[in-house]
């Protein structure tokens, strides 16, 4: 006879399950989070924007997180022979409200350890099995067989509590992102390079004790992980990048989804619901999730915590609302973003128009939302810039 060992048990303990564990054990729920190996590196940038940190500082506080501030974007054009450089930190500005980039296995440790303190409880098993139990789930864990009255999906793009509830992600709606970690080198400068073929982006991020070197693209594309890894590694070669530093290769899935499988996003079902990166809740054009991941955990437990009589359709509906449009608007501009025309515009303005590097700065650091994207560079008044940039973005 299985007790109800939780009110809510959450699969996964990366910043979108950690941060919910946090905010529902505030509100003193009986949370358990079953995870057997966070916190761990990831293969993401690792950028947390001001908005970011913004949403979690009040937990972090107690436990200060080691990151590389960043102060400029290098936008490099390897085959016309051209960069581009875009500072992010103004003078008299504090630098942490640009871009700071960290190690995943900090960022998340500490969430971690704020949820621990909050009263969660971590359970350091493998999640192998989910199915109906009286009053809620039963989940087997290498650990034991468990249960809790709700679950929550937050174990990213391979889900189980997604493929066991809902359906698993197609191909086509996932990029891989794969490279290396050059230990002991770092910087306070981003590098990021445009592809179109395959169509993505190829970047290095500083994180105190590494760069984060890697190219992202989506994964029903011809090429393999280790085709993709040859590439990067020859980029690093001719960009001078980490040289002479040990290389550690990673491959990892990133949801990348369309407008259409946007607006009918399955996020929640009778005793659960998906969070960050199980959700799907990823930019499609940066494939930044970390805020998304954040964010939606907190607005599942506040929807939780209410006392709406349908907390489901409420979390479903702020998600529809708040997170999935800007979402869209991203995947509708993919096609464009990563075309050699468009590349060349993007060139052209950051060269030439300090404004557009402060809407693209912007941008970066998590600033400015794709909506704001097109008034912003309209309103720089450098109208022939201005026209054939969007031009060639929108009509990608």
């Amino acid at each position: 006879m299985l007790r109800n060992d939780w009110d809510i048990a959450i699969v996964g303990a990366g910043p979108a399950g950690a941060w919910a564990a946090y905010c529902l054990a505030q509100r003193g729920a009986r949370v358990a989070l079953i995870d057997p190996s966070h916190p761990r590196e990831k293969a993401c940038g690792g950028g947390v924007t001001g908005r970011a940190l913004a949403l979690v500082a009040r937990a972090l506080s107690e436990w200060p997180l080691p990151a590389a501030v960043i102060r400029s974007a290098r936008f490099i054009d390897s085959r016309a022979g051209r960069s581009a450089i875009v500072p992010l930190v103004a003078h008299g500005v504090d630098p942490s409200s640009a871009l700071i980039v960290a190690s995943r296995s900090d960022f998340d440790g500490r969430l971690l350890a704020a949820a621990r303190a909050a009263g969660a409880t971590l359970v350091e098993a493998r999640v192998t099995g989910i199915g109906p139990h009286s009053g809620g789930a039963a989940i087997e864990t290498s650990a034991g067989r468990r249960s809790a009255r709700f679950i929550v999906g937050a174990d990213g793009a391979n889900s189980l509590v997604r493929r066991r509830l809902a359906r698993a992600f197609r191909r086509d709606q996932l990029t891989i992102a794969t490279g290396y970690f050059a230990d002991g080198v770092t910087s306070d400068e981003i590098v990021i390079e445009l592809l179109s073929d395959p169509p993505g982006y190829i970047w290095s991020f500083p994180r105190p004790s590494h760069l984060a070197i890697g190219i992202c693209t989506q994964a029903d594309g011809p090429a393999t992980a280790g085709v993709l890894r040859d590439q990067t590694a020859r980029w690093i070669q001719s960009m001078h990048i980490a040289d002479g530093a040990p290389l550690r290769s990673y491959s990892w899935p990133i949801p990348s989804l369309c407008a259409n499988d946007l607006r009918r996003l399955e996020v929640s079902g009778p005793g659960w619901a998906l969070v960050g990166d199980a959700a799907g809740l990823v930019d499609p054009i940066t494939r930044e999730g970390i805020f998304f991941a954040l964010r939606s955990a907190e607005i599942l437990a506040d929807a939780l915590a209410s006392d709406a009589p349908d907390p489901l359709a409420r979390y479903t509906d702020r998600i529809r609302d708040e997170i999935t449009p800007e979402l869209a608007r991203a995947a509708r501009l993919k096609s464009g973003f990563y075309q050699p025309r468009f590349v060349g515009h993007l060139f052209d303005a950051l060269t030439r128009s300090r404004a557009i590097r402060d809407v693209m700065a912007d941008l970066v650091a998590g600033k400015v939302t794709y909506e704001q994207l097109k008034w912003r560079v309209a309103r720089t008044m450098e109208i022939g810039l201005a026209w054939s940039l969007l031009g060639n973005l929108l009509s990608g």
